[in-house]
């Protein structure tokens, strides 16, 4: 395998198409809105892989097989700048053949272009600034500990919340964005676990989704692929589910 010494035009992520497939929408959307020209990309036959150099992140799409190709591409090419990945189900596995793979996550990147059916309690979710960050972490590590992002994350551009007749907050949701493009991104949405089944969640979900759709004229959201209750959730309120993705670390020695 030859190491290459000029990273290929971002134009290459294109030439198949790839954006136009099914299973492709993270491409669409994590890449397809903005293409710097400095952009480290990599194109294969049925796949297309991007480089996120500050977070030395790997986002591929296409087939399992050309895309963990891409990835051990990648990572021979810059071993030190590709630590982890993202890539179709089934990558992991390929890639683990040749380099050790470690913390697999399987996720769904879900989406969607249309507002979402109206859900009951929707109409008592209220817009949160940085006066309540304090106590919206505090809720989220109480209530979401795993949460993927919190209070002064950078690319957040909204809190909402849902509060009980005493005041207190019983839900919350953010907005942020995906890295590489801004692209329009749900994140922690929590609730209390003592006030489920009261559709809390789902009226937070369709008000960001609202939100959103009215506002860039889409949504996305990463759901982990064993959430059931999400799953039923996102199915009802129109996101698509067309992208099975898996995320994993590239364990190298004298790598922490």
């Amino acid at each position: 395998m030859q190491a290459t010494t000029l990273p290929p035009r971002t134009a290459d992520l294109f030439r198949q198409g790839l954006e136009r497939q099914a299973g492709s929408a993270l491409l669409r959307f994590g890449a397809a809105r903005q293409q710097p020209a400095d952009r480290i990309s990599w194109s294969g036959d049925g796949a297309a892989a991007w480089l996120d150099d500050a977070r030395g992140h790997l986002w591929s799409v296409g087939d399992a097989v050309p895309a963990a190709g891409l990835v051990l591409r990648a990572a021979h090419e810059l071993p030190d700048d590709v630590r982890e990945f993202t890539g179709p189900l089934g990558t992991e596995a390929l890639v683990g053949r040749h380099l050790a793979v470690t913390d697999v996550v399987e996720w769904v990147f879900r989406w969607t272009l249309e507002e979402p059916p109206v859900q009951r309690a929707e109409e008592r979710v209220i817009e949160l600034d940085e006066t309540h960050h304090g106590e919206l972490l505090a809720f989220l590590n109480e209530h979401s500990p795993a949460h993927s992002t919190g209070p002064g994350s950078s690319g957040v551009s909204l809190w909402t919340g849902i509060r009980d007749t005493d005041g207190r907050l019983v839900a919350c949701g953010a907005l942020s964005s995906l890295r590489d493009s801004g692209a329009p991104l749900m994140a922690s949405v929590a609730t209390d676990a003592r006030q489920r089944g009261q559709g809390l969640g789902a009226a937070l979900t369709a008000w960001l989704t609202r939100y959103a759709v009215r506002r860039y004229g889409f949504c996305t959201l990463w759901q982990l692929a064993d959430n059931s209750p999400a799953e039923r959730l996102y199915n009802r309120l129109g996101f698509r589910n067309e992208d099975p993705c898996v995320s994993a670390r590239i364990a190298a020695p004298g790598r922490p």
